[in-house]
């Protein structure tokens, strides 16, 4: 399964018909107002959050994770995705890189009115419907809030991909962890301790690091949850909902490099 690159490692722009680039549509949205860069109508559905504009531009849904091919749901995600965009006037914008290591767009994706004015934002159908994961990158965390809260809606109801094992939320336990190495999972527990060694930061659910699951944030990335006033060094008892790849290092761990993708589940103060 391809992947994109986490902290461990390491326009074209078009016209609507019947619009200037002086008066490209802007939306309003939870406090922002922003243009819409690339547009064109649906060509090609490839999976879940991902698609081909007739202008042969392949868009990625930014900060969301449908079925990939192997897993349950993936043909209801394509055709849902399908259905939102077919026969629409489609506009892109870009809120972090605009291009990912496939030269795909990567791009929050609105269906637009005859008027050219935003219609649906995709990324929340997507995820209202169940038909998608929230994932969250360090320099593309538009209105992740948003997301999150309607994917908590549609785990809640059940929806879609929800009524799956293989994508409930997985506890912290070691054994049963180890069986995602290599996928993306959201992940719930308390943290038991932190520690920092060498500058690098490990959330602990369990009181042995050689087996048990981590969370690990590097010391280059510190500053962005210090200034989300997240203390890294005072989280014990914390319960917490984390979300990234399982990977193996002793034992299950995900490293993260920003606060969005550490959801604190209580009322705690940090």
């Amino acid at each position: 399964m391809a992947r994109d690159l986490h902290p461990k490692f390491s326009r074209r722009t078009m016209m609507v018909s019947g619009l200037s680039l002086a008066c490209l549509p802007r939306i309003a949205h939870a406090n922002n107002d922003f243009e819409f860069e690339d547009f064109g109508k649906l060509v090609r559905v490839i999976d879940g959050d991902s698609f081909v504009l007739s202008s042969g531009l392949k868009v990625r849904l930014a900060n969301i994770f449908a079925p990939q091919k192997s897993e349950p749901f993936y043909e209801e995600a394509r055709s849902a995705l399908k259905n939102l965009l077919s026969g629409r006037q489609i506009g892109l914008h870009y809120a972090g890189p605009k291009r990912d290591r496939f030269e795909r767009a990567v791009a929050q994706v609105y269906t637009l009115r005859p008027d050219g004015r935003p219609d649906q934002w995709i990324q929340n159908e997507m995820i209202r419907a169940g038909f998608a994961r929230v994932r969250s990158y360090s320099e593309s965390a538009f209105q992740i809030s948003e997301l999150m809260a309607e994917e908590v809606i549609a785990r809640d109801a059940g929806r879609g991909l929800w009524q799956s094992e293989r994508f409930s939320v997985r506890s912290p336990a070691p054994n049963i962890l180890a069986q995602d190495v290599d996928s993306f999972q959201l992940v719930e527990g308390l943290i038991i301790s932190s520690a920092q060694i060498k500058g690098q930061t490990y959330l602990n659910f369990g009181s042995d690091y050689l087996t048990d699951f981590t969370v690990s944030i590097a010391r280059r990335n510190r500053r962005r949850f210090e200034k989300a006033g997240v203390d890294l060094s005072d989280l014990e008892g914390a319960r917490v909902r984390v979300r990234g790849w399982v990977e193996l290092f002793n034992g299950p761990v995900i490293w993260i490099d920003h606060p969005e993708a550490l959801e604190f589940l209580d009322s705690r103060l940090i």
